[in-house]
């Protein structure tokens, strides 16, 4: 049978929001780059919180009701409104991703080869809101647990559900395999400091990319009904929080909305980057996010 209700994203989108807030004083305590304002913590969870709310607003609904892609739609739309800052406006276009791909299976069940393939989509929706992307962030280590994904579907006897599988053996079966992927996950964020130079000097993981762990330890331990998430390392504050760019009239993140019809991200991005850096602009024709380092 297909799957009838979003009570599983709710459920694990709960308690991955959960850990993640439990934590979020320490993602915040790491945040060197882009800019040293020691709020991807918060950023991230007010994202997620913003998923998890609208799931709370259809909670109960089936999607065969609301329509798969009037959910996904609504989703997107949610983790796009509530994002903030880089970090949150990279993870809202990681849970587009992730979602269109869901989507674009109707009548199939959540099992590897479809979390592989939303996994794919999503680093690939990640790495494209970025102009110039960084190795050493949270897209590095994100690419990465997809990759995780990918090479250990080669390893599996069983990848597909079918009918016959209960939702409680298809809970294990993820569980069981975003357990690997996230230990996958902490060894790329461990190697972050080896690939940014920031973040070596200031003696810390990159913020973003630890807080992408968490969130999968929440999910796992949603999967599970856990009360208590896998253990994920705890790490020192930064040594020392010296921004990143030379130049110090850049101190405030604009966050805004634009509305209309015909839209273009990729046409505002020259002039936002004379009023300053870090620009982000997401959306489609009709909404635009844009997040500027003002």
């Amino acid at each position: 049978m297909a799957d009838l209700s979003i009570e599983r994203f709710r459920r694990v989108v709960s308690a991955a929001s959960a850990y993640l807030e439990e934590r979020r004083q320490e993602v915040n305590d790491l945040n060197v780059f882009p800019v040293a304002d020691g709020d991807t913590g918060d950023n991230m969870a007010l994202t997620l919180r913003a998923v998890s709310d609208e799931l709370d607003r259809l909670d109960g609904q089936m999607v065969d009701e609301v329509g798969r892609n009037e959910i996904v739609n609504a989703l997107a739309r949610a983790a796009l409104m509530g994002a903030r800052g880089n970090s949150g406006v990279i993870l809202s276009q990681i849970v587009r991703g992730a979602a269109e791909e869901l989507s674009s299976r109707p009548g199939e069940l959540i099992d590897p080869v479809l979390v592989a393939a939303s996994m794919a989509r999503a680093a690939d929706a990640a790495y494209e809101t970025v102009r110039e992307p960084e190795e050493g962030t949270m897209l590095t280590v994100f690419r990465e647990m997809a990759h995780s994904v990918a090479r250990r579907l080669a390893h599996m006897e069983r990848t597909r559900l079918n009918s016959d599988t209960t939702p409680e053996d298809q809970d294990r079966m993820l569980a069981g395999l975003l357990e690997e992927v996230l230990k996958d996950g902490e060894r790329a964020v461990a190697r972050t400091p080896e690939q940014l130079e920031v973040l070596r000097e200031a003696g810390v993981v990159d913020a973003g990319a630890h807080g992408l762990v968490l969130i999968f330890a929440g999910v796992v331990a949603g999967l599970r009904g856990d009360v208590e998430a896998p253990s994920v390392p705890h790490y020192a504050p930064a040594a020392h929080t010296r921004p990143h760019h030379e130049d110090s009239r850049f101190r405030y993140c604009t966050n805004f909305i634009v509305t209309g019809s015909g839209l273009e991200g990729r046409s505002f991005v020259s002039g936002l980057e004379e009023l300053g850096d870090s620009v982000l602009v997401v959306g489609d024709d009709a909404t635009l996010k844009v997040h500027v380092h003002t």
